[in-house]
Parts: structure tokens; C-alpha cells; sequence
């Protein structure tokens, strides 16, 4: 028997939502919500009301929720006292109060609660992570990420470091197991907006692995880009395009002396790996699916989604006080 699904917030990430969701193998989309009504006709002919309340009462087994960041506390609280699974788009909540009471509210009621940073399931980060587990890369040293391009007209409620840095902060978490320790970020206001629209975050890893994470929305070119480097070479997964690429650390010496003399590593073979190619976002529908099924899943947890909003926030406190902030683990869940 289908799982009955719901979802609420047609704005662009809904859009993408619905399809895959009206798609979805063992899944049957039972209706769709949004305030606003259905401006960008994804109904598909399924009933379309104005409530996650109203959703709630036609009987679903997990919902997914597209609404403004704002609404995200209220909407997912709504669905966790009705017993509904439910997947938020990330960040999970505006703040690490509220992102508490949503993991917290899920996880006593033994929901399943997820939240939507959908890069994990870009196949280039995948290969990246399973290569890096397999030790291919050795011990890593650096993560470097880049995520910039023009401003989406979109998001209105929070800024870049909420909507696009958290990309950047979970990523580079889950692809090394390894939890923010401490963050110091510098934020620009340069398009007028309440919210920043650019920030350079430097952050250290609980196994002393550096990062560094470029942000904007100010940039004519879009770039997604995550570079690690180990003591074996450098991956380099580019989530635009999908493709993961190595650079390996050279093993030939080097005749030039003035070259030779230099104490760094030289450049090795370079190889792109032929990867298959699924979407992300049907990816992550397909583990949230399987999670509430009770099938081993890969899913971003609330309380994964609580600790990237710790570190956005600590970021932001970083770039108000001018100084290096220890990230606090967020209380209140057992």
C-alpha cells in the first residue's frame, strides 16, 4: 500500500517537490498546500488547500515542508502533534531555539524528522565521501567551498548565510564526520537588503581539519565548488555538473632544481571519475521514503539540521562581535 504524502510551499523548491513527488515509486501525493494557492499549477489535478492543518485532515502518512524559513517552526510542530513524518527544507528553523523544538518535538514522538540539505545527495559529494571513508585521500587537511551567483528574488526572510552557507556547513560535516568546533566569519550588505548577501567563513573541524567557505549572492557567475585536500592529493566535486576530480600528489622527480628545491608536493596524474548521475532531489525523496518505511536510510536528521543551524548562527555572532566563536553543541535533546 502507497504511503500518502502531502506537501506544503508551491514556490520554487515546491515546484521540484511535487514532481518528484507525484512521481515517486510506493508514494501517492495525496494533496498539496500553499496559502497562496497553486500560482504555478503543479496541482496536477489533486486538491489543493490553503492550510497544513487542512493537509493533516485528509489523512497523510509524511509530509513535505516548502514554506518560508519563518514558517517552518509552525507548520513542522502542527505535523509532529498529528503524527506525521515530515522532511523540512532547509535550514530547518530561523533559529537554534526553535530548531530545537522541532528535533526535539519529532524525536519524542518517534517520528521520522528530516531535513532537506539535498548537496548531500549530489552524486559528486557522494563519491567524494565514500572515497574519502575508503582512505583514499589519506588524512584531510583543508575543505574549501565556493557557492556564489546572482540573488535569488526568492528568499526574502533570511540571508546568505542561512539559505546558502548551511549548503556548505552540512556538507562538509557529513562528507567528513567531523562537527564544526569554532567559526569566524566576515558578512557585507552591498544590495541594500535587511540580510547579508555575502560572507568568507574560516571554521575548524573536531579533528583539527581547516575550512573555509566563500558565499555571495552578488556574482554573475555560479559556481558550486567543494576542494578537499589530503595528504594524498586533492578531490575537487563541482555540484553543478556532477563530476568529481582527483589531482593526485606527484611521485616523479623533479630534474629542475630551482623546482626541486621547493619543500611542498608536486603535481601528479589527474583523473575525472565516471560517475552515475541521479538527481539529487529524487534521491532525497527516495531515503526519506525508505526512513519512514523503517528501511536503512540515509537521511539528514533534525538534529543534523539543529547543529548546521548552531554554526550559521555562530557565524553570524562571529561577524556582530569580530572575534572567533567556539560553536556551543545545542541543548535540550537527550
Amino acid at each position: 500500500m502507497a504511503l500518502r504524502a502531502g506537501l506544503i510551499g508551491l514556490g520554487m523548491m515546491g515546484r521540484h517537490h511535487a514532481r518528484v513527488l507525484g512521481s515517486l515509486d510506493g508514494v501517492e501525493l495525496v494533496a498539496v498546500a500553499d496559502p497562496a494557492g497553486d500560482v504555478h499549477g503543479v496541482a496536477g489535478g489533486r486538491p489543493v488547500v490553503g492550510s497544513v492543518e487542512e493537509l493533516i485532515a485528509l489523512g497523510i502518512d509524511y509530509c513535505m515542508v516548502a514554506v518560508p524559513t519563518a514558517y517552518h517552526e509552525a507548520a513542522g510542530l502542527a505535523l509532529a502533534e498529528a503524527g506525521v513524518h515530515a522532511m523540512v527544507e532547509k535550514p530547518l528553523a530561523p533559529d537554534v531555539e526553535s530548531a530545537t523544538r522541532l528535533a526535539v518535538a519529532f524525536e519524542a514522538r518517534g517520528l521520522v524528522g528530516a531535513v532537506g540539505h539535498i548537496e548531500r545527495y549530489n552524486p559528486a559529494l557522494q563519491e567524494a565521501r565514500r572515497r574519502l571513508a575508503a582512505g583514499d585521500l589519506g588524512a584531510v587537511h583543508q575543505i574549501a567551498t565556493r557557492r556564489q551567483g546572482p540573488f535569488p528574488a526568492r528568499i526574502a526572510d533570511v540571508g546568505v548565510v542561512k539559505d546558502l552557507a548551511t549548503h556548505d556547513i552540512d556538507l562538509t560535516a557529513w562528507v567528513t564526520g567531523q562537527p564544526f568546533v569554532s567559526v569566524a566569519a566576515q558578512v557585507a550588505h552591498r544590495s541594500g537588503r535587511e540580510h547579508e548577501d555575502l560572507v568568507a567563513i574560516v571554521g575548524k573541524l573536531a579533528d583539527g581539519t581547516v575550512t573555509s567557505h566563500l558565499v555571495n549572492w552578488l556574482s554573475p557567475l555560479k559556481e558550486r565548488v567543494t576542494i578537499i585536500t589530503g595528504e594524498r592529493g586533492a578531490f575537487i566535486a563541482d555540484t553543478l555538473t556532477a563530476d568529481l576530480t582527483f589531482y593526485a600528489n606527484g611521485t616523479v622527480a623533479t630534474a629542475w632544481d630551482d623546482i626541486a628545491q621547493f619543500r611542498g608536493v608536486s603535481e601528479g596524474d589527474v583523473i575525472r571519475y565516471a560517475i552515475a548521475k541521479p538527481e539529487p532531489l529524487r534521491t532525497e525523496h527516495e531515503q526519506f521514503r525508505d526512513a519512514v518505511l523503517g528501511k536503512d536510510a540515509d537521511i539528514v536528521t533534525m538534529r543534523q539540521g539543529l547543529a548546521t543551524v548552531a554554526v550559521a548562527e555562530a557565524a553570524l555572532q562571529s561577524a556582530r562581535e569580530g572575534v572567533t566563536v567556539v560553536v556551543a553543541t545545542p541543548g535540550g535533546l537527550g
